[in-house]
């Protein structure tokens, strides 16, 4: 059974090895030890933070591990509010009439605009699943256990949720919308720009970027097929979202060009459909497959079961295995999510 749980240090080697096996492009995991060391040291630190009332500038990361081996499985993340200690980027894809009545000439351009539209907004990131364990429900663990703790927690998340899809890049990480950038405005390649950019030192882009709007016309042929595009391999997380409610209102990487997607966070489909439910511990015939969590945070849990939810009792039957898992007793609530 995958058991999702919040991270820490002692997952540091299993951490490593999901930032190598993510490759290139997956900014929110660098392959340095000093910022994945700080990253689960402030993941500790804001499942442990009392009284939260308000998103502030808590980073939750968690660990999925299969129960019976221990081995980690993959990992996954919230950032409660982004943007206010270390800036966040975007373009904005907007449109423009060049309008000449006399000449009879009316063309609609589009340009990217520079910006940080979503400071203060929640972000769902570092969502990697190691490629023998991508199966069954675990993949929708991973994505919507997350919705599962705002559901429970909503005050501890912002109004707006967004996820920065990653964009088009070959095997050796080199992206067409980056190359463009690249040769007008900057003299580092994709990968070390990315790599920058995950430890933290994003003064390059506000140095370097260029402040005007650019008319995306002017761009490669090559960079404009890739804007709003996603990798392959990020083609399933972005289905989900979109089933989830999430939509892309023209905002894109400054790096590879990828759409950022949000909801509102009481729109998103698992949050309004999950509910509470009372335990009970028994063995049990039901069929019906669940994801759930229990209702604590510091101590947070989530796992994909076949449980017996009794609306009559707002009641829900689980085995022995599920509840070990979840860390619940008979009589305690979980947060269910049909399936």
């Amino acid at each position: 059974m995958l058991v999702i749980r919040p991270i820490n240090m002692s997952d540091y080697d299993a951490l490593h090895t999901c930032a190598v096996e993510s490759g290139h492009g997956f900014t929110s995991l660098p392959v340095n030890e000093k910022l994945l060391t700080n990253r689960i040291q402030h993941s500790e630190y804001s499942f442990s933070k009392p009284d939260v009332t308000q998103p502030g500038d808590e980073g939750y990361l968690m660990v999925g591990f299969d129960s019976e081996t221990n081995e980690v499985a993959g990992c996954t993340g919230i950032e409660a509010s982004i943007g206010w200690d270390v800036p966040f980027y975007s373009y904005h894809i907007s449109t423009i009439v060049h309008s000449s009545p006399k000449l009879g000439v009316n063309n609609v351009v589009k340009l990217l605009t520079f910006g940080n539209n979503y400071t203060g907004c929640s972000e769902i990131c570092t969502l990697f699943l190691r490629p023998a364990f991508r199966g069954g429900l675990n993949g929708r663990l991973m994505s919507k256990c997350r919705f599962l703790m705002m559901a429970e927690h909503p005050h501890r998340f912002s109004e707006t949720v967004f996820a920065e899809m990653r964009g088009v890049s070959d095997d050796e990480g080199n992206s067409p919308f980056w190359q463009w950038l690249q040769e007008h405005f900057f003299s580092i390649d994709f990968t070390m720009a990315d790599y920058l950019t995950g430890i933290g030192k994003k003064g390059f882009i506000a140095d370097l970027m260029p402040k005007l709007p650019i008319y995306i016309n002017l761009l490669s042929p090559e960079a404009q097929e890739v804007i709003g595009k996603v990798h392959d391999n990020t083609k399933p997380a972005l289905r989900l979202l979109e089933n989830e409610g999430f939509t892309c209102r023209n905002y894109v990487d400054i790096f590879d060009g990828g759409p950022t997607v949000e909801c509102d966070l009481r729109n998103i489909e698992s949050v309004r459909h999950s509910f509470r439910a009372k335990v009970e511990i028994s063995e049990h015939s039901s069929s019906q497959d669940y994801l759930m969590s229990n209702t604590s945070f510091e101590d947070f849990r989530a796992v994909a079961t076949k449980a017996a939810y009794d609306q009559a009792s707002e009641s829900v039957i689980i085995n022995a295995e599920a509840a070990k898992a979840l860390q619940v007793e008979q009589g305690d609530y979980v947060r269910l999510l049909p399936q």
